[in-house]
């Protein structure tokens, strides 16, 4: 049976569903998790760490010296953090998490809730664990209208090489990270649940634990009117076909004054190649699931999301789910009843996340 429907005020269309991220409009705590501004300057790290158990390692140009990488997929310097936590012991091993941000974010916002992470490996209810926090954004400027990387090797640069290549080298050489799979993370929020998803699908030889807060999980979604805005229903679920960019996909503000269209989110990486619906497809996790043949137990996978989504990432999430299960995969998928995409949601969230993965990283982390 249907969910009572959240949303309202969109017409129906035929459209490409490429809504992927969106914590970034300028309205109220519009963010996956933390609420950093685009142009706001980072927290006091010393003061950070001060009160962390365990420690934020800056490779940023934020805090009063260039410690950025080189990444060479990308041909520039970049921002990373990396938390290590309390008793890190560099001749032991640990599991690797690679957190993404979401759109006009950037690496600093990890550190508005990196304390999260920090009380729950204090309090035991987190393994252990490296964080990794890249700086995902076109030539490292947070912007709350600039073009949006998703994470991809497009026109924009080479960004999903320099997550693969660049920053898991950085943590790979310079820390003492766990060979196996399965105790690799990748998570993100919004736009860097997305990109968790995505990269993780094509590079499973290197992943086993995908997790996406408030995730855009299929690109393509429709009903089977070919609707975007309306919830999923199984006997009605269809494939959009159509890339429309001048199309509003969804208000915000005061009588929905602030716009978003398809050409803000998908047209810088895509919108000017004749086949942008293919070349969308053939990034969509969606339909990646069967592009990549993923077998049953192949990845423990984990999806939070809001019921009333402003972008509509519930249904996406439920017909990935439904697709998935179709094939044999599991999905541990949880939904905040009336929730929204924002911060307050994604941190709801997070306990559930913890129990979730605890479990799933307990083997992979060092015994004191």
């Amino acid at each position: 049976m249907s969910q009572p429907r959240c949303r309202g005020g969109f017409p129906p269309a035929s459209r490409v569903a490429l809504l992927v991220v969106l914590s970034a409009l300028p309205v109220p705590a519009a963010h996956g998790f933390g609420h950093h501004r685009a142009d706001g300057p980072a927290p006091n790290l010393d003061r950070l760490n001060g009160r962390l158990v365990g420690k934020v390692h800056d490779y940023t140009c934020n805090h009063g010296a260039d410690r950025r990488i080189y990444s060479t997929a990308l041909g520039q310097r970049r921002d990373v953090y990396v938390y290590v936590p309390p008793g890190y012991d560099p001749t032991k091993r640990y599991p690797l998490v690679i957190w993404l941000h979401g759109l006009a974010q950037d690496e600093k916002t990890f550190l508005e809730f990196v304390d999260v992470f920090d009380r729950g490996i204090a309090t035991g209810s987190l393994p252990k664990c490296v964080i990794v926090a890249p700086d995902g954004t076109v030539d490292g400027r947070a912007s709350l209208r600039g073009p949006v990387t998703l994470y991809l090797n497009t026109r924009l640069g080479r960004y999903e090489d320099y997550i693969l290549y660049d920053v898991w080298n950085l943590a790979t050489t310079n820390y003492g990270i766990r060979p196996e799979r399965e105790a690799h993370v990748l998570v993100g929020a919004s736009m860097g649940a997305f990109g968790a998803y995505n990269l993780g699908i094509k590079h499973k030889k290197d992943f086993g634990v995908l997790v996406g807060v408030l995730p855009p999980l299929n690109l393509r979604y429709a009903d089977c009117r070919g609707r975007y805005h309306t919830n999923f229903d199984p006997n009605c679920f269809g494939t959009a076909t159509e890339y429309r960019p001048n199309e509003v996909l969804a208000r915000f503000g005061p009588l929905g004054i602030v716009k978003v269209r398809q050409r803000d989110l998908l047209g810088a990486a895509f919108g000017g190649e004749p086949d942008v619906v293919a070349r969308i497809a053939a990034e969509n996790p969606a339909e990646m699931i069967f592009q990549y043949d993923v077998r049953p137990g192949e990845f423990e996978m984990f999806a939070g999301y809001a019921q009333c989504d402003e972008f509509n990432f519930d249904a996406q999430t439920e017909s990935f789910a439904a697709l998935a299960r179709g094939k044999g995969l599991t999905v541990h998928t949880v939904m905040v009843p009336g929730g929204k995409h924002n911060r307050e949601t994604g941190l709801a969230l997070l306990p559930e996340f913890q129990e979730w993965i605890r479990p799933r990283l307990a083997p992979y982390a060092p015994k004191d």
